[in-house]
């Protein structure tokens, strides 16, 4: 179905090749895992496979990229779109409608189908993909995972043939990705060649046929999931771990009480019109690293942006070292990296918006940019402009411009969403680094790996009662840290 022969691509104004003569090939009914340091050419690899190189970015093609037997330069993107399914890193890029369900249907109107099929078909895709609770809601309004969610639902609404998918558990809880793979499996049952982009491996275990691993746009090794148990070939390449533990439920709870750096009393916060996500939570960030988890859907970002100043409470009071601050006091005092990197990034250069959080902070040492680009792995990219980099690179300087502000809170919202191994070993040790001076780190997570490695404490938010309906389990107490949903 997804076949590439010796092909190598050069994007318009560069020099070098960013892929160089690929050979692989995906059948109807088969999953193949493409991994590999970020930079590696992956993200290339993806629009070689839908089209977009070199429909859309033009470029200079070698050799033969084949959907279903015909070569992409001989088709055209809309056609290619209905063959091979394409979900991106960051699906919102994707949507066109304001809610879930015109969004479901957006592209069967477009295609003209009869509008008894088209409902049938949304039906069965909200089904298929536990969306009932959310079929009215926003686009705008969902957390990432379940952004995440309604582009595959949307795709799968169309039967593509093949299906490429670029991140897709980068933003999904551990059950939700568990979900994903039972799904792929079934879609493997029913003829579907599927490529997955991933940083991620351990979920694809008994689901991948076959794992490539990529460097410098180079395929350097290929063969059965096995072989990514091979440590030093993960080290290698930089790649992530391939079995990994859930430690979520051993991990020791945050109190509800003492003296800690920042303290939430009876906070309670609903967004306009809706029901309050939490009613008189109470709970306290000790100095060092807190992993915030939870389900996706559970308000675990409305709380960093409450926390951080950005959000607004009903009710309740958030201290910072025993002294009540308001949003402004509190935004002030602490960093924060929200998930969509391509929001916090204005400047021209990666230097300038590293350099530009310093200046703001007063950091008057002329070398501290260049080693926190440094400390990240993005020296060599200083000169770059930031929405050309990839998006574990976008990632990792947004953690640097928010080290930079040295503040006394620091938020992380899936700060290893677009890491390889390699970097997110890079990413813990600077933030051990940062907690050497009593400072609070909270980490907003749903990857297993970095809770394995970097979580010391945990505070749990339980599933909102709209979502509970739906069979879904959740705590609903607020002891040993576990925060308050509405009754």
């Amino acid at each position: 179905m997804l076949r590439f022969e010796d092909v190598s691509y050069t994007y318009p104004f560069q020099e070098r090749p960013a892929v160089s003569h690929i050979s692989l090939h995906v059948k109807p009914g088969e999953v193949v895992l493409c991994t590999g340091a970020s930079g590696c050419g992956k993200s290339t690899l993806i629009r070689l496979a839908n089209g977009l190189c070199p429909l859309h970015f033009a470029g200079t093609l070698e050799g033969r990229v084949l959907v279903n037997g015909v070569s992409t330069v001989e088709q055209d993107l809309s056609h290619l779109a209905r063959q091979a399914g394409t979900l991106f890193q960051d699906p919102e890029q994707q949507f066109f409608a304001l809610n879930v369900e015109d969004e479901l249907a957006f592209a069967l109107e477009w295609q003209g189908m009869p509008v008894e099929q088209m409902h049938e078909t949304v039906k069965r895709s909200v089904r298929e993909f536990g969306l009932h609770p959310l079929l009215g809601a926003s686009i705008h309004e969902l957390s990432e995972g379940q952004k995440q969610k309604v582009g595959l639902a949307t795709l799968w609404t169309q039967t593509p043939q093949a299906l490429i998918l670029d991140e897709p558990t980068a933003n999904l809880d551990p059950e939700s990705t568990v979900e994903l793979a039972l799904q792929l499996r079934q879609l493997k049952a029913q003829g579907m060649a599927i490529l997955v982009v991933d940083h991620r491996l351990y979920w694809l275990a008994d689901v991948a046929d076959r794992v490539i691993v990529m460097q410098d746009g180079h395929i350097r090794e290929q063969g059965e999931f096995s072989l990514l148990h091979d440590a030093e070939l993960r080290a290698r390449y930089g790649l992530r771990e391939a079995s990994v533990p859930d430690v979520r439920q051993t991990l020791p709870s945050c109190s509800v009480a003492g003296q800690h750096p920042v303290e939430a009393h009876d906070l309670t916060y609903a967004h306009t019109g809706q029901e309050p996500l939490y009613r008189n939570a109470r709970f306290a960030l000790p100095s060092g690293i807190t992993a915030l988890i939870g389900p996706n859907g559970t308000g675990k970002t409305t709380l960093a942006r409450v926390l951080a100043g950005l959000n607004q409470p009903q009710a309740g009071e958030i201290t910072l070292d025993g002294i009540p601050l308001n949003p402004r006091q509190r935004l002030s005092g602490t960093g924060i990296v929200l998930q969509n990197a391509d929001h916090q990034l204005h400047m021209r250069t990666a230097l300038a918006e590293v350099q530009t959080c310093l200046d703001l902070a007063g950091q008057k040492d002329s070398n501290a940019a260049t080693e926190l680009l440094a400390a990240f792995g993005l020296e060599s990219l200083a000169s770059r402009h930031p929405q050309s980099l990839s998006g574990g690179e976008k990632q990792r300087l947004v953690i640097a411009c928010a080290l930079a502000k040295k503040p006394r809170l620091l938020i992380l919202d899936e700060p290893t969403s677009g890491l390889d191994g390699q970097n997110m070993s890079r990413l813990a040790q600077a933030l051990e680094a940062q907690t050497q001076d009593g400072r609070c780190i909270l980490l907003i997570t749903h990857d297993l790996e970095l809770l394995a490695r970097m979580g010391r404490h945990a505070l749990r938010l339980p599933l909102p009662p709209d979502l509970r309906a739906t069979g879904e389990q959740g705590d609903r107490t607020d002891t040993q840290g576990t925060a308050t949903t509405a009754a």
